[in-house]
């Protein structure tokens, strides 16, 4: 998960708590980088180590310079499937591209983003739909930007570490991946 804000030296952002977020701090970590996380009002920091600097934030409307001082962001917030569309497409569309641009004019270096493995396609009869359909759209942004990024695109997250033996390639995910495992390949 990442979209932090700030301070000089944070190699990190990240937005949590999400699912696969909890998981991604201590992967940086582990990987020699100070990461930092978005909160939202109400999130519980204590999940997170006292390696992870936090700021409070909403990736509905995310604070100009956000990203000033970090050298790489990896966004694995989602809105969900339960959510409501307008809140969907506020997150993915709005709060993706709102940091997109961010991320830009502050130089950043390397931008990472957790998508939907049915983005590419997506299923009008699945849970999912609003969800592959905004970041269908919000996968655009970073294409178009010119910030090195790399967008991910995983089949269904189930919420176990993983046996860290997967296979990347280039095509969309249908399969399951743990978010253990996608936490490893943010990284």
């Amino acid at each position: 998960s990442c979209s932090e804000c700030g301070a000089a030296g944070r190699n990190f952002q990240a937005p949590l708590p999400c699912v696969t977020g909890k998981r991604l701090v201590p992967q940086l970590i582990e990987a020699d980088h100070w990461p930092g996380a978005l909160l939202r009002d109400g999130s519980d920091p204590s999940t997170l180590t006292d390696d992870c600097d936090t700021n409070e934030g909403d990736l509905t409307d995310l604070p100009r310079g956000m990203c000033e001082g970090i050298a790489e962001v990896i966004f694995s917030a989602s809105s969900g499937s339960k959510t409501r569309p307008d809140i969907t497409a506020k997150v993915h569309r709005g709060g993706r591209k709102a940091q997109i641009d961010w991320v830009k004019a502050a130089g950043v270096k390397r931008f990472v983003m957790l998508s939907n493995g049915g983005a590419h396609d997506p299923d009008p009869d699945s849970d999912l739909y609003n969800d592959a359909l905004t970041k269908k759209a919000a996968n655009k942004h970073p294409i178009a930007s010119g910030v090195p990024y790399a967008i991910i695109p995983p089949g269904t997250l189930p919420h176990d570490d993983g046996q860290r033996a997967f296979a990347l390639s280039g095509v969309e995910g249908d399969g399951t991946t743990a978010r253990g495992d996608i936490a490893v390949v943010l990284v």
